[in-house]
């Protein structure tokens, strides 16, 4: 594989990419060719390059593992991050975990995602995260922010409550979400939380957890609302259901009635007639 240097390349040549790294090793190169020449493809045999190499190992598995899944291959990033994160530092495996979960969640690997959830909410409990930081830097959108532990904690139990939503596990759901917003509330995981108890038809305890919404968290339009429709889907069908029950209460009445016999046929039916 032949390589080319490009430490000589001046960075505002590379379409304005930020950070990226120079020279002749394979991770270098990798990176040009997937964000300069715009060819994923092309940079996986140098991402696998870089591994094989103990190039820069925990950044080019993690890019390796992003590329894949934008090319529709994310069981082979599974396969890839847990065949080589052995090799990588114990401060780049929660990195490697997020990836894992987003590569689970795209299969559809539900069990997956909860073990994984699981395994970094034991962490947070035993004070083995953020490399022993009250705080770290993440970013959303683009955006960087800083997120406390707190927070950390409540993102974690969100998703998995989400994860149980899609195993139609409703009560375990309701049991994850409930810790959710001890830790951080918000206005989707309320709604999220209003669903799993529908579906369990608390319905009194459905519309006062949806109820509080508009109070929890204002700013968001997109919760207020949808809450907003779930309280109006609540108010129907439990009007469709006293209209089921009104409905079965008259044709069981007309049942009755339709069915009644005059006394004089009572008194037939109780004679013994021998026939000659």
């Amino acid at each position: 594989m032949r390589l080319t240097d490009y430490s000589s390349v001046r960075e505002d040549n590379l379409g304005m990419v930020h950070n990226l790294p120079v020279g002749y090793k394979a991770y270098a190169q990798a990176k040009h060719v997937q964000l300069v020449e715009k060819n994923p493809e092309a940079a996986i045999p140098l991402f696998w390059a870089a591994i094989n190499a103990g190039d820069h190992v925990e950044s080019a598995l993690k890019d390796m593992a992003i590329v894949m899944k934008q090319l529709g291959r994310p069981l082979e990033a599974i396969e890839a991050i847990k065949s080589f994160r052995h090799r990588c530092s114990i401060q780049a495996q929660e990195s490697l975990d997020n990836v894992l979960l987003d590569l689970y969640k795209k299969c559809g690997r539900v069990e997956e995602q909860i073990a994984v959830l699981k395994q970094k909410l034991r962490l947070i409990q035993h004070g083995l995260v953020f490399n022993g930081n009250p705080t770290k830097t993440a970013r959303s959108h683009g955006k960087k922010f800083q997120l406390c532990i707190r927070q950390e904690t409540g993102r974690l139990l969100s998703n998995l409550g989400w994860a149980y939503m899609q195993q139609l596990n409703y009560p375990a759901a309701e049991l994850v979400y409930r810790k959710s917003l001890h830790f951080d509330a918000d206005g989707n995981k309320a709604c999220n939380l209003g669903v799993c108890l529908i579906k369990q038809r608390k319905m009194e305890e459905a519309v006062a957890v949806l109820a509080s919404i508009n109070s929890m968290d204002k700013k968001d339009a997109t919760s207020v609302d949808r809450a907003k429709q779930l309280l109006k889907e609540i108010k129907e069908s439990e009007d469709e259901l006293r209209m089921v029950e009104w409905g079965a209460e008259i044709d069981y009445n007309i049942a009755r009635k339709r069915h009644r016999r005059l006394p004089v046929f009572e008194e037939i039916t109780t004679l013994n007639v021998v026939s000659d």
